[in-house]
Parts: structure tokens; sequence; C-alpha cells
């Protein structure tokens, strides 16, 4: 500034100094009924920056290249955050004008992100628009681009907390095209707005000014994820947020467990997509880079200091919750690994299998391309060590017992590690959700398990690991809970007598079945029965009414349930015609059920198209037999 005095200019940078460190150093100790105190006395200090920088400009009365004075012009068309050609128009930054503009502009910015700080949204805003007034005038240069995408930064992030995604999105996409054009235009390390009040013996490094400068795009690309994400443009939105954290890795700004965490739940997007190299990728990174934040303190050094309570807290939960995404990752890659090998029955597909195994080689060949066009985390230091933690899971889909169960194992690992941090005591609901994950690997890998009898340990691990927390769970306030997991034992209780049967089948028919094995077959077809009443149970009334109107969640649930105690009650042997005479009936009931259903609710037959037409043909055979049974016990009697 030629018109101020050294001594003055001095006093305005030791003012933009205070006013900084107040704002972000001192403002962290601010009393709690005064939370505001710091940032009210940089606002005070801003201020008075601002009406230095205005006097000497009235005072100064410099003429623009058209003869126009500066304080005359008339303003040009408001800005609205869309795109812009902020290049072409306005002074040179670096000229006189331009660098007034500038430096208004950037204490323009800095009070209106104090207003915002201290909840005055609206001052804040309008301090920001400013900023956006005094750019209007200059040129986007090295000199001024910072200030350019931070202050649409600041406004991306003011819309967006008002729901107002449009409107953010127009700043922040702005901000992005800024960066992208000054890179390819120019890309010399940009001033940083901290350097508009900086005495140049202060003034910052190359490195510095390019660091900051990246830091503020980073910003940009981590806000536009966040709006991506609001308007429903998932894919845009995991694209953006994969290259803010490679940035964060490449800049070395970031905190590492709110990182992993971020890259892990990326991973869930990849998942549900079916890409499963990125995700595992991701994975792998958030395990490495978690480790960074270093070892959980022991529980003696919690026990003497709240801080270390808290981080021992924190780095446990956080690294718990990977391990749960890590669970899902096995999950759906075993579930989606299924699905291309099941048959029209949910069995294993021979054929399919051969013809995938055949396939495998050429996919393998295109997944080490796939590698080299993806976007790797990490850096020199974290590469192989993230590498390392890929060799230890597959990402291509498993095609037989062996590689299901390498990726099984990896899940139970993690099953592990979730339930050490996520106990019944105190985490119920995650508690279970893990166990329930558990229990869906066995239920997976037991699909590529051909021996029926080792299929139906694995159900029965499940069983194991279910049964005794549903029966202990207080149905009032885990009603739904308690319904999923009844559910899931009747369906498993039903799995375990369909692989008994088979066992017995292959060993003799029903008819000359032992007495152990009758036994037990009526034990397995009896729980599952019990578990799908005691589903249909819970949805009665206090009075024991059960619902004449079915709800969407639970329509299929229902009539599956029917439909399969009908079945169950069918199967049973007894040698005493009285019993078989009364599952008959029960089963014969929830037949007609079904059908009934169905009849008064047409636009129910659609979930339950094949229960529906064996329930309709079983409706009609089982009274023949019924009054067969009838008429040999009168005979009898």
């Amino acid at each position: 500034m030629a018109s101020l005095s050294s001594d003055e200019w001095r006093a305005v940078c030791d003012k933009f100094t205070n006013a900084l460190n107040l704002t972000e150093v001192e403002s962290r100790n601010d009393p709690e009924n005064d939370p505001f105190r710091s940032k009210y006395k940089a606002r005070e200090l801003l201020r008075e920056i601002y009406c230095s920088l205005k006097s000497f400009e009235a005072g100064d009365g410099e003429e623009d290249s058209r003869g126009e004075s500066t304080e005359q012009r008339p303003p040009e068309e408001p800005l609205d955050g869309q795109t812009e050609d902020v290049f072409g128009r306005g002074f040179s930054a670096d000229s006189p004008a331009g660098l007034r503009a500038a430096k208004l502009g950037a204490v323009e910015y800095y009070l209106g992100v104090n207003h915002v700080e201290t909840e005055e949204l609206s001052a804040g805003q309008e301090h920001l628009m400013n900023c956006m007034k005094q750019l209007e005038k200059c040129r986007a240069s090295s000199e001024n681009v910072s200030l350019y995408i931070h202050v649409r930064n600041q406004l991306g992030i003011l819309w967006a907390g008002r729901d107002e995604t449009q409107m953010a999105q127009g700043f922040l996409e702005t901000a992005e095209s800024i960066y992208q054009r000054y890179m390819k235009e120019d890309g010399t390390p940009p001033t940083d707005m901290t350097e508009y009040f900086t005495t140049e013996e202060n003034q910052l490094t190359h490195q510095e000014r390019t660091k900051r400068f990246e830091l503020a795009f980073t910003h940009t690309m981590y806000y536009l994820a966040q709006v991506y994400k609001s308007l429903g443009q998932t894919e845009r939105a995991a694209t953006y947020c994969h290259s803010t954290l490679q940035r964060q890795l490449q800049l070395n700004q970031f905190s590492p467990m709110e990182w992993a965490l971020n890259a892990a739940t990326l991973s869930q997007y990849y998942i549900t997509k079916g890409r499963f190299m990125e995700g595992r990728h991701c994975l792998s990174a958030a395990t490495v880079i978690s480790g960074l934040a270093g070892e959980v303190p022991s529980e003696a050094a919690a026990q003497e200091s709240e801080t270390e309570n808290e981080r021992r807290e924190q780095l446990r939960q956080k690294r718990a919750e990977i391990a749960r995404c890590w669970i899902k990752y096995c999950l759906n890659l075993l579930e989606d690994a299924k699905k291309q090998l099941e048959d029209n029955i949910g069995e294993l597909d021979l054929d399919r299998q051969d013809e995938l195994k055949r396939a495998r080689r050429r996919e393998e060949e295109e997944e080490e391309k796939g590698r080299k066009s993806a976007l790797l985390f990490g850096s020199e230091d974290t590469f192989d060590s993230i590498a390392s933690v890929e060799e230890k899971v597959m990402c291509l889909f498993p095609l037989d017992f062996t590689e299901a169960r390498s990726v099984f194992l990896v899940g139970q690992n993690y099953v592990t590690q979730a339930k050490e941090y996520f106990q019944m005591d105190g985490y119920v609901t995650d508690h279970i959700e893990i166990l329930q994950d558990h229990s869906a690997l066995f239920r997976i890998l037991a699909f590529f398990e051909e021996d029926p009898e080792r299929r139906c340990k694995m159900h029965k691990r499940r069983v194991d690991m279910l049964e005794p927390i549903c029966n202990d769970l207080n149905s009032r306030y885990y009603l739904m809970i308690r319904r999923q997991m009844m559910f899931e034992l009747a369906e498993t209780y039903n799995e375990m007598m369909d692989l008994k049967l088979t066992v017995a089948n292959r060993q003799a028919d029903t008819q000359t079945l032992d007495n152990h094995t009758i036994k037990k077959f009526n034990h397995l077809c009896s729980a599952s029965a019990k578990y799908y009443q005691m589903f249909l149970d819970s949805l009665c009334s206090p009075e024991g009414k059960f619902p004449e109107h079915l709800e969407d969640e639970v329509l299929r649930p229902v009539l599956v349930a029917r439909f399969r105690v009908a079945r169950l009650h069918s199967r049973l042997i007894t040698s005493s015609p009285t019993a078989q005479l009364d599952n008959l009936n029960k089963s014969l009931e929830n037949y007609k059920y079904v059908v009934q259903y169905c009849e008064s609710h047409p636009e129910a037959a659609a979930a339950v198209e094949t229960e529906l037409e064996l329930s309709t043909e079983m409706a009609g055979l089982l009274p023949l037999k019924i009054n067969r049974l009838k008429a040999k016990l009168a005979t009898n009697n």
C-alpha cells in the first residue's frame, strides 16, 4: 500500500495477525458462558483494518484504465454462484486498484466467516457477497485466485446448511472450474490470503503456498461430494469423496481415524455397486491409516486420565466400526457370488461353477489392468502396507468352498474384533446386528458346502448364536429385532430339517427311518413351526387378535410363515392317526389362510406367487386326505 507509511502498514498487519490468533487459537479457551468472546474481539480488529483500507482508498481516488473512478464504476451483475469468466475482465490483480480490491475482499471474507462462526448467518452471507463484489473489479490471477476459491467454498457451505443444495452446487462448481482453469493457464503457487496483511519478511514459501491452495481445493472437492450425495448423484459423490481422501493423503492433512472411517464408509458404496476391488482397497487403506492413530491406551492409563479414557473409547469404537465395514465386504462378496452360482431352486449349479472358473483366468488378467487405472490411495510409506492387507482377502467372486471359506474366515475374524467393542451390555442393537451378519456368513458358506451333514452343522452354529439372545430379549423394547430373529431361526431349523431328510433318504426311505432319525426330524420340524408361530403371534393385538390387513413390510414374511407352518405340520411323522389328523387340520388352516388372504387382497398375490400356487393346490388336496383319515379312524373305532 504505497500511500500508507511503513509504520501504519505494520500496525494493520499486526492487527490482522492478532485477529487470526484470536480466531484460531484463543477462541478454543473461551468460557462456556461467553463462547464467542475471542471471535468478537477479532471482529473488531477486522473492522478497524477495513476502515483503514477504505479511508486510504477514499483519499487515493485512482482512476482505472478507462479513466473512470473505481468508486463511480457501476457494479456488475450480481453473482449467483454459477460459472462465470473471472479471468478476462477487470483490473490486473497486481495493479494498485486490483490489490486494494483483493485486500478489501479478504477482510470482507474474514468478517463473513467470523459472523457465520458466531451463528449470525445473514450478516455472514452479506460480507461474503461483498467479498465477491470486490473481486468483480479484478481478474483472477495468482495474486487473488485463492480468495476466489475460498469465498465460494464458504458460500457453498452456507447455502448447503440451509438445504439450498443447488445454490451451494453453483458456488462450489464455480470454485472447481476456477481452480482447474488457473492450474491449466498459470499453475504457479498463488498468494495466500493471509499474505495480503504480512510484511515482506514474513511471506510464505512456494511450497507452503502450494499446500494451502491445494488444501482449499480439497475442501471444494469435499463439499461437492456432500452436495452430490444430497442431490442423489451417488456415483459422482463417491468419485469426489475418493479424490478428497487421496488429496488429503498427498497433502498430509488428515486425522488418521477420521480419514480411515471416511474411507471405510466409501467402501460400502463400492460394495453395493459390486465394485469389490475398490471396496477392498478403501478398507485396506482404512485399516493401515487407522494404525497411524497409535495404540489404544491401556485400561489402567484410561482410568488415570480422562483424556486417555476418551481417546481409548474413540479408537476402540472407530476401529470396531471399520471392522463392521469389513464384515459387510465379506458378506456381500459371498452373497453376490452365491447369486451367480445358484440354480432356480437356490442350490449350487455345478455347470455354472465350471463355466465361471474357466472365465476366471481372463478376469484376473483384466483385474491387473483395472488395478493400474484405479485411483490408488497412499504414499510411498503406506502403499506396501495397504497391498499386504489387500492380499489377505480376494476381490473376485469365490467359486468353490475353499475360496468361500477363506473369505468367511476373514469376515469371522472381523466379527470377533467388532464384538469386543459392541458388547451386549450397552450396545444391544449393534451386537445383535453383528451376530446376524455372523449368522449370514455361515448361511452363505453352507451354500458352497456339498456335504449335507456338514451344512447342517453350520446351520446349527447359527441356531446356537441366535436362539439364546432371541429368547432373552425384551419384546417390549426390541420387538422388531425379535421378529427378525424368530423368522431367521424358523428358516434355519427348516433348512436343517430338509438337510436331515436328504441324509436319511440317502440311507433309507422315510417308511423305515429309525426312531432316532424320526425324533431328530420331528424336533427340527416342530422347532421351525414354533418360531414361525412366535413370529406370527408377535403381530397380534394385546387382545390376541391377528391383523386383518398386513402392512407392506410384513406382507411377504407373514404369508411365507403361514405357508411354511402348513408344510411343516403336514410333514411331522407320527404313528398316531389322531395326532396325524390334528396336524393335517392345522396344515389346511394355514394353507387356506394364504389362499383366502390373496383372494380378498389381490395385490398380495404378486408377493407370494409360488407359495400361493402350492397353497391353492394343497387346500384342494388336503380335505380328501383328511376325510380318508377320518373314515379310517371311524372304522377302527
